[in-house]
């Protein structure tokens, strides 16, 4: 009788497996024979698209996604890919997959490190906004328009190629697209002295749920706050940013000074954590320790990275007076241009031409990335324990800590949806990566960072302990499986957003009370009271 049982639920199972996959074939061809009534025809939207039947699905899937993790044969694989080659395109998109039940997951650069702008568990659609990358720079008004699909290394390239005393204060890794970059707070050497790059945002085009182009006056103040720094794929679509461009010096000074434990690194690291965030604005050091193996042992390597907008003489003077324990010498410094730093900072060698910046080419790796914020200086324990979690998989991890303080500490923390302000002596993002995908290999991987962060707890933020909406984590929030989806989101929303999370709600509720704009960590809409 049992087997009689366990044969009619598989044959059961199957029929409704079978059903639910023609339903979708189904659905994906009402899908696509929708697009073009709602599109420009003068650039047919039927050039945008990427179905598994094509024989470029694979390789565009892949093209903009750099965590192998969520690259293997297992995982869940878009309807179809639409790479956008007009604005009616998203619009078409939009009102396509609403109406025909596909979720939309949108993706500029690909480096969602949960892989989260191209990977769902429902019948879903990839909005690849790759081709649209337009950079119009206007040095009168020292503004720039910049279409999301754009890279920050492209942005870097074109404002450089307009002006030597301008820049913009975003990351390092030039490959990371400017829409999710821009909308999480991105960050990088400028942002003690500019801060992030949502603090210099004026306006913004977004393409509603509504399929809607909206710019900042007709969204309205509170849809413009929430989606600089609240996360720009829970509101809808950005189509681009209007930028301010701030200014540089012709001549700024790089430097990179390396030392491993048995050197000391763990007395000027202590150092370090002291004064980083008091240096004059003009001056950004980063910590980077690595776990290493030298000589068949393990220890652990820490290198300061540092830029100065300035030159060689009175980053010297600055040193000696606050830091002179990191013993700079003049031969670990390099004058160059705000561009070349740029070059420097993404690990190419001195001298590399800039038009690297413009190669899209990415990295790819298994990698798992947490995130804490420390307000207090960490005790040489506290490093000592940090250290040897590092050497458990030396070779294989890589910390960054950047510094706070400067302008960082003067905007309020309800000034945008990003409330890690003042108070914050540095932030950690903790990684490891790997190069074989086994399962074996990734559960052993993300146990360790799992565990090291776990180690961290007695040294960083508390109540909530923050974390960086950037650098995303689905361990957060992660074990609700009791709770609502609203109470597991004001988990993962306190850490991320802290005291603004409900004003993301509410904003949320207003522009898509639905909720068609929703990932594993989206901005939920604030429950309605009726």
């Amino acid at each position: 009788m049992k087997a009689s049982k366990s044969i009619i639920f598989t044959i059961v199972y199957i029929l409704l497996i079978s059903i639910s996959l023609v339903t979708s074939d189904s659905a994906l061809d009402n899908f696509l024979q929708c697009l073009p009534k709602h599109s420009n025809a003068s650039k047919p939207i039927t050039d945008a698209i990427y179905t598994l039947n094509n024989s470029s699905f694979q390789s565009v899937l892949e093209s903009s996604a750099n965590n192998l993790r969520f690259l293997t044969a297992s995982t869940p694989k878009p309807m179809a890919i639409i790479a956008a080659l007009d604005e009616s395109h998203i619009q078409a998109t939009i009102i396509c997959a609403k109406h025909y039940g596909f979720q939309i997951r949108t993706r500029s650069g690909g480096h969602d490190h949960e892989g989260l702008s191209y990977v769902s568990y429902v019948p879903f659609i990839i909005l690849d906004l790759f081709n649209l990358r337009s950079i119009q720079i206007d040095l009168k008004s020292e503004t720039a328009w910049v279409q999301t699909g754009a890279t920050i290394g492209e942005l870097y390239y074109r404002i450089a190629e307009r002006s030597q005393v301008h820049g913009f204060p975003a990351g390092v890794c030039p490959t990371v697209g400017v829409g999710g970059h821009v909308s999480g707070g991105g960050y990088g050497p400028l942002m003690r002295k500019y801060g992030l790059t949502i603090d210099n945002v004026i306006d913004v085009q977004l393409i509603d749920v509504n399929g809607r182009i909206l710019n900042r006056e007709s969204m309205g103040e509170d849809v413009f706050w929430a989606i600089n720094g609240g996360g720009g794929a829970s509101f809808g679509v950005i189509l681009s940013w209007k930028i301010i461009l701030v200014r540089v010096p012709t001549k700024v000074t790089v430097f990179q000074v390396a030392m491993t434990l048995e050197q000391g690194a763990t007395d000027i690291f202590y150092e370090w954590q002291q004064v980083a965030h008091k240096l004059p604005t003009d001056l950004f050091i980063r910590a980077t320790p690595v776990g290493v193996t030298t000589s068949g042992n393990m220890t652990v390597q820490v290198a300061f990275i540092g830029q100065f907008l300035g030159q060689n003489q009175k980053l010297f003077q600055v040193m000696n007076a606050s830091f002179p324990e990191l013993g700079l010498k003049q031969s670990d410094c390099m004058e160059m241009s705000w561009i070349q730093s740029t070059v420097f900072w993404a690990g190419y060698k001195n001298g590399t031409p800039p038009e690297v910046l413009l190669n899209r080419t990415q990295n790819k790796f298994f990698y798992k990335v947490k995130s804490d914020y420390v307000k207090h200086t960490i005790p040489k324990t506290g490093l000592e324990t940090l250290w040897k979690w590092m050497m458990k998989t030396a070779d294989r991890n890589f910390l960054e800590m950047s510094p706070y303080g400067g302008r960082m500490a003067e905007i309020s923390e309800s000034e945008t949806p990003f409330p890690h302000r003042a108070g914050n002596l540095y932030k950690i993002e903790y990684g490891v990566y790997w190069t074989k995908g086994s399962i074996q290999a990734t559960k052993h991987y993300v146990k360790w960072s799992r565990r090291l962060h776990a180690a961290m707890a007695p040294y960083v933020s508390s109540s909530p302990r923050e974390a960086f909406l950037n650098y995303r984590d689905l361990d957060i929030g992660s074990n609700g499986s009791n709770c609502t989806d609203f109470e597991v989101a004001e988990v993962y929303g306190a850490k991320y957003f802290k005291g603004n999370f409900l004003r993301l709600t509410r904003v949320k509720a207003m522009v898509d009370p639905h909720n068609f704009f929703k990932n594993e960590q989206s901005i939920p809409p604030f429950p309605s009271q009726n």
